[in-house]
């Protein structure tokens, strides 16, 4: 619901060099949730459309994205400053990230492109992941939502999410521009 996201923030780049470390990123060979493999796409007459990644936390969590991103940083030959002022960029961020639970599969990242909205496309992707989380034995689902994005929490709601949960903090207010995040989780 904002015109700009966490990477946004974290990068401060123009939006082509953003697309550019973020398709980097998901082409590493460590496989975190920024990988390719973790997303799922809605497509509508072969364009995309709508998308959310969907992984187990041990496999593929923050700690598999800072090994990921360490690897993009090598590749693209960011120096230790540049990498430094990333991360300080992103501290305030990670005041209100979600902790993931240890027995939830996590569903994330969801988006629908604009054009794409209030055709289901979501809705589909939520239970597609849901379905794959249970297959694989999860007991639980875990997803996040920015504070004041009542849409996407109204939708989460609509597939048996309910809030667990929130995270606010003054420093992800001021980057951010909303209070902060909240979990929700759901039995499968």
């Amino acid at each position: 619901h904002l015109a700009y996201g966490f990477w946004d923030i974290a990068l401060q780049a123009p939006e082509p060099t953003c697309c550019q470390c973020l398709t980097a990123l998901a082409l590493t060979t460590t496989p975190s949730w920024a990988h390719y493999t973790k997303f799922i796409v809605a497509e509508v007459d072969g364009a995309p459309a709508a998308a959310l990644c969907a992984y187990d936390p041990r496999e593929a969590g923050m700690p598999m994205l800072l090994q990921a991103f360490s690897e993009l940083a090598n590749q693209v030959g960011w120096s230790a400053a540049a990498q430094d002022a990333l991360w300080s960029r992103f501290a305030p961020i990670a005041t209100c990230l979600s902790d993931e639970h240890e027995e939830a599969w996590i569903i994330e990242n969801v988006a629908t492109l604009p054009a794409y909205r209030r055709r289901g496309l979501t809705h589909a992707l939520l239970h597609h992941a849901l379905a794959t989380g249970q297959h694989k034995g999860y007991p639980l689902a875990q997803i996040s939502v920015l504070i004041g994005n009542t849409a996407a929490q109204q939708a989460y709601e609509k597939v048996g999410f309910t809030v667990y949960d929130e995270k606010r903090h003054p420093s992800f207010a001021a980057v951010v521009g909303e209070p902060g995040m909240k979990r929700l989780l759901r039995p499968l």
